[in-house]
């Protein structure tokens, strides 16, 4: 009797492919093996010897996950998710409910975390009901107190403040998935918490991986739970790894805009550094294409962004610095790619809207059906590429440097950046320029006490505060200083 395709395709996937053996029939009709064992996978990367490679955090590159990913998919889209937002009141966290309100059936907010905008948490908080409610600070959570009861709320959340609050947040027992909205190394315990919990995790937070990896992939490996890419170009490298088979893999393409500066040569940047800081200031704190919040922008201006995504990348899909390239796309309408051992490579495209990846981080895998205008590549016209110049955005070599090394060196890269593009946005004197100076002089003075084995959670705030105080030390000294990358 003939299997159907999606009963046969269900038996190979509850199986370990790699006991599967070719085999043929004899005259008699006999069925006998040509082989005791036989390994169907190929070996991912470029060079085909695996180096470099590591295990990915997110449900890629495995039999296992294939499995998962189709166990998933039998469920049907008529599933329903309880999520803990952090970071509700920022452009993930509102672009987040945006998604709720347009799907209500798929989504129930049990949690929500935010800095100081009471008034926003309040509106928030008495439309979508959560059990609990964050600010950072005990002033900003008796605000937000005395907010619901002047606009009659009758079911009052659990209302928390600070750190601890933002744990309580990610951890709250109903969600059992938490997207994780909140910029900087903030993000990193109230994750790793929820990891713990065994929930799922809708990954916006850069630095939980670009700070922690060496603690998070663990984890997650431990727990079994999803890591859910929901950035736009990590999103689209996942999208195209669904259905890629383990050692399909060959090359991670990372898409950028370019930033503020992408239309300016080198020396014109550095002209323009040089003779007229306010109008860099200016234009360094506005992206041309996408509406992001201001560090992130400054970050795509410096290219920083791409650098750290690089080493994300590397965590979420566990392919080797080696093997993940960057080019620049100032359409922004190729999120990214992949290559495949076969050489093909596979796109996703859309327009530059943050909440299609989003959506998928906390639909995973289905498709549901979003209110948003169709891509139309005859609108578009073209679509360019090009490499990007490392001596212009020099942050792009230090940021591959640091993910070479490895270990808490990635933690000091990220905590050096933020201070110094925290500074830089404050316009307390410091140059466009000097930003890579201020990383490049962090990572060097880390060496000293450079750790890669048995790496901690406190090791990695350690390091995170280091690193930051280095910049806020070193901010004078870096004024006029030559970037020299080793």
């Amino acid at each position: 009797m003939k299997l159907p395709a999606l009963a046969l395709s269900g038996f190979l996937l509850a199986h370990d492919a790699s006991s599967f053996s070719p085999s043929i029939i004899n005259n008699n009709n006999a069925v006998r093996s040509t082989s005791t064992s036989l390994n169907v996978f190929s070996t991912p990367g470029s060079a085909g010897t695996g180096k470099g490679w590591i295990d990915p955090s997110s449900p890629v590159n495995s039999a296992e996950s294939l499995q998962k990913t189709l166990a998933e998919t039998m469920k049907g889209s008529t599933f329903q998710k309880r999520i803990s937002i952090l970071g509700s009141t920022g452009s993930i966290g509102t672009q987040t409910l945006e998604i709720v309100d347009a799907c209500p059936d798929n989504y129930v907010v049990d949690a929500l975390s935010a800095g100081n905008n009471a008034r926003l948490m309040a509106e928030q908080v008495m439309k979508y009901n959560p059990k609990v409610a964050s600010l950072s600070t005990p002033e900003a959570a008796s605000q937000l107190k005395e907010l619901l009861k002047d606009m009659g709320c009758t079911n009052m959340p659990d209302i928390v403040h600070g750190p601890e609050g933002i744990v309580e947040a990610a951890t709250v027992s109903s969600a059992d998935t938490v997207v994780t909205g909140i910029v900087g190394a903030a993000g990193l315990l109230p994750t790793i918490e929820a990891i713990k919990l065994g929930k799922d995790i809708a990954l916006a937070n850069k630095e939980t991986l670009i700070s922690g990896g060496p603690v998070i992939n663990p984890l997650v490996e431990k727990h079994g739970i999803n890591m859910l890419p929901a950035d736009s170009e990590h999103s689209a490298i996942f999208q195209c790894l669904q259905g890629v088979p383990p050692g399909g893999l060959r090359r991670v393409i990372l898409t950028a805009s370019g930033g503020a500066f992408r239309d300016l040569t080198r020396d014109e940047l550095f002209d323009m550094c040089e003779h007229d800081a306010a109008a860099v200031q200016k234009k360094a704190t506005t992206h041309p294409n996408w509406d992001m919040g201001a560090k992130i922008t400054l970050d795509s201006a410096t290219m920083m962004n791409k650098g750290l995504e690089v080493i994300e990348a590397h965590y979420l899909f566990g392919a080797s610095y080696d093997d993940i390239d960057i080019v620049i796309h100032p359409q922004s309408i190729v999120h990214s790619m992949v290559e495949t051992q076969d050489t093909s490579c596979i796109a996703q495209l859309g327009w530059a809207d943050m909440r299609l990846p989003i959506v998928y981080s906390v639909s995973w895998p289905h498709r549901l059906k979003m209110p948003y205008k169709p891509l139309n590549l005859a609108e578009i016209g073209e679509l360019t590429f090009k490499a990007p110049d490392r001596e212009k955005y020099p942050c792009i070599q230090l940021a591959y440097d640091a993910g070479r090394k490895g270990g808490t060196m990635t933690a000091v890269l990220n905590a050096a950046n933020e201070a110094a593009n925290e500074m830089f946005r404050e316009d307390v004197g410091l140059g466009f320029l000097d930003i890579p100076k201020l990383i490049e002089g962090a990572m060097e003075a880390h060496k000293e006490d450079f750790k890669d084995e048995d790496v901690t959670l406190d090791d990695i705030l350690e390091c995170d505060t280091w690193a930051r105080e280095y910049v806020a030390e070193n901010t004078k000294n870096v004024v006029n200083a030559p970037v020299v990358i080793v």
